[in-house]
């Protein structure tokens, strides 16, 4: 016997779009990295590549910030209706 909600879904399978936000520190440091691989131009007196993976370890956190934020607010307004 499954346990479901009034809209004929398990609980646990509502889509979840602000999870997205995890997808970009994968982008930034693997998908993207061929394309930053270069050491010509420099940026703060860093080669581009450690500057991209500087750019890429701060952004991290904050791309978790923003999908624990919207999924928590998506929780709180998707409850009550």
């Amino acid at each position: 016997m499954r346990n479901e909600s009034s809209g004929g879904r398990t609980p646990g399978s509502r889509k979840r779009p602000a999870l997205l936000w995890l997808l970009l520190p994968y982008v930034l440091f693997l998908a993207v990295l061929p394309l930053v691989n270069r050491v010509t131009p420099t940026v703060m007196g860093l080669p581009f590549l450690v500057f991209w993976m500087l750019l890429a370890t701060l952004a991290t956190p904050l791309s978790v910030w923003l999908a624990r934020r919207c999924d928590l607010r998506r929780g709180a307004g998707g409850e009550g209706s």
